[in-house]
């Protein structure tokens, strides 16, 4: 018998699906991640990250931040978002933590992650908020500073303090490398905080000893972010494990909500 039933069923289930276009662009991942630097770095660092989400599809830029100000790093990250087609994750490291949670307003940013970073709240800065569990290289020499006022990690102790996980040489070659600081850009204070608005993602370095990990934990826990702790990590987890990194990046890319009236590749919005 001729089920007429069955047949307006399967109409109407169709027309419910054609009528939801923006069904797919919701569950899209982001395709764009941005990722910044720290203090005492480069973008060099991010290499292996880069190679591990490129090989996965996606579409990564490096910020190269001049750290002569605060206020040049938040402008060069914002500027490197203006050229990304359609929604990015906004990806930091240490120092550069602080600077994405200022740039991470931007409206394109539709997540942000934070590995062994620095995740500071309105009115704050990473130089208290450091005070509230004092890391071991806070305690030490290893902090040296220009005559102009620009920091930076004496060679001798940068494997000890900032990358004991990694080869020697290889920490060797970042201690030569090292992008100094100003130390003024440690007080910048922040404005608006992004993870306030937006999902982040956090990477706990289990044996961090440039950021306690207990201040990792403490910003992880107070902005609800998705957490992950690698044990036995130093400061440069992002080195040293890069495709435990880069998975929480995919996860976020995943699990970000798309900015409303932001375009996708292609013109979804």
């Amino acid at each position: 018998m001729f089920n007429r039933f069955a047949v307006f069923t399967t109409i109407l289930c169709a027309a419910v699906l054609s009528s939801t276009p923006n069904l797919h662009a919701q569950k899209s991942e982001v395709k764009n991640i941005v990722l910044v630097h720290g203090a005492w770095a480069d973008g060099s660092g991010w290499r292996g990250v880069y190679f591990n989400l490129v090989k996965d599809g996606f579409n990564v830029t490096i910020v190269q931040e001049p750290e002569t100000s605060f206020q040049d790093d938040v402008t060069t990250v914002k500027r490197i978002l203006a050229l990304q087609d359609g929604p990015s994750i906004l990806v930091a490291h240490s120092y550069g933590g602080a600077v994405i949670t200022e740039a991470g307003t931007d409206p394109s940013v539709a997540g942000l992650v934070y590995i062994a970073a620095h995740m500071p709240d309105g009115g704050e800065n990473e130089a208290d908020d450091g005070k509230r569990f004092p890391s071991d290289l806070s305690k030490s020499s290893a902090i040296k500073k220009t005559a102009d006022g620009f920091t930076y990690l004496d060679p001798a102790q940068f494997h000890e303090y900032f990358a004991a996980d990694l080869p020697f040489e290889l920490s060797t070659f970042m201690a030569r490398s090292q992008v100094f600081n100003a130390a003024v850009n440690f007080k910048g204070v922040i404005t608006t905080p992004a993870w306030r608005e937006k999902p982040s993602w956090t990477v706990v370095a289990g044996e961090d000893r440039t950021i306690n990990p207990d201040l990792e934990r403490f910003y992880a826990a107070r902005a609800n972010s998705h957490t992950i702790e690698v044990a036995g990590a130093s400061h440069c987890v992002y080195v040293s494990h890069p495709k435990e990194v880069a998975e929480v990046i995919e996860s976020a890319a995943r699990g970000a909500r798309i900015p409303q009236g932001i375009p996708t590749p292609g013109g979804t919005k």
